[in-house]
């Protein structure tokens, strides 16, 4: 069994206090301004969510998805109508909606992500992504027992801008390259940059696009344990961490998670490179995947899932899984530095 992680936080709700007091100091819009109509509602669920409430007591084993104070249930489910909610994976109790205040922090990420420039690529570049981090990988001793490792997932990473061209991969584990998609080919699960601007950015619309793919592979009837709520929000963080998305497309991918029933906010995180930040999580089998954001320019650190009940991956709190991203760029060649 793996040690006790000194970031564990087994704990997966902070006191409604922090989160009002977190939201309120970070950088960009008003209520005001957030582009929905549900606005005024989600004001008056954060100023409620600003008085303690008495915690529930804690069970053997929490649901697939964190459901919100009884005081802010039907303020959340107006919100959902709103914005056009999705749901559910088809399996289990029906998650409950996206919640206010996570809702509200990925409108702020979403503006400051549209706000930054496009970059001029070309077909014959790499876009670059450096990441530090761990995982954990479960291997049988001799006896027949399951023992949980942590493994290096720092990497070095140089795709293709069309997909014409071999990738290149540098990890703790060694080089090796990844043959070309093809030019103009792409997928959700293995984008290029040309298939990323080829998105709509409508959050709508693309969440639908999303939820189809999701649907079909991870809906009632695919033998899939997560269902598709849980793997539209970790196709999604997969896309936003592996390659930097055209301003437009990564503003709709924030906006579109911001729909994913059972998405909350959390107002005190840490990514895998020891960087303080907020996050938006969602909880599904007794793990919580958190995507973690920097508290002054709102771009993404990194992500990370922490257990919250004992299993054979560890203990409760353990982060199991935690990657932060530390470099981005375009190079000319794989392998060589990213332009300054």
């Amino acid at each position: 069994m793996n040690a006790a992680d000194p970031t564990a936080d087994p704990d997966p709700r902070p006191e409604p206090s922090e989160r009002g007091d977190v939201l309120h100091r970070l950088p960009g819009l008003s209520d005001a301004d957030l582009p929905f109509s549900g606005r005024h509602r989600l004001k008056e669920h954060l100023m409620s969510e600003a008085e303690p409430t008495p915690r529930r007591p804690s069970r053997t084993r929490r649901p697939a998805a964190v459901l919100l104070a009884a005081g802010a249930a039907t303020c959340a489910v107006a919100l959902a109508v709103a914005l056009g909610g999705h749901g559910s994976d088809g399996r289990g109790p029906v998650a409950a909606p996206p919640e206010p205040a996570a809702v509200r922090l990925l409108d702020r990420v979403a503006v400051a992500a549209r706000a930054l420039p496009a970059p001029a690529l070309r077909d014959d570049q790499f876009v670059y992504t450096r990441t530090t981090g761990h995982s954990t990988a479960l291997t049988e001793t001799a006896g027949g027992a399951m023992e949980a490792s942590r493994t290096d997932e720092s990497a070095e990473r140089w795709l293709s801008v069309d997909g014409s061209a071999d990738s290149l991969v540098r990890t703790a584990r060694g080089t090796s390259t990844e043959p070309a998609y093809g030019k103009g080919a792409g997928t959700l699960g293995s984008p290029t940059y040309r298939f990323l601007e080829s998105l709509p950015t409508d959050p709508g619309e693309l969440l639908d696009l999303i939820y189809a793919d999701t649907r079909r592979n991870h809906g009632p009837g695919s033998g899939s344990t997560t269902g598709p709520d849980q793997e539209a929000f970790v196709a999604i963080g997969d896309l936003l961490r592996t390659m930097e998305a055209p301003p437009g497309v990564s503003a709709a991918l924030y906006r579109a998670a911001a729909r994913i029933p059972g998405v909350v906010f959390l107002p005190e995180v840490r990514d895998g490179a020891g960087r303080a930040g907020v996050a938006v999580a969602r909880v599904h089998d007794g793990e919580r995947t958190e995507w973690i954001f920097d508290k002054d320019s709102l771009t993404l650190l990194g992500e990370r899932t922490v257990l919250l009940e004992d299993s054979a991956w560890g203990k409760a709190g353990d982060t199991v899984t935690s990657v932060a991203v530390i470099g981005r760029g375009v190079a000319d060649r794989a392998g060589q530095a990213p332009r300054p």
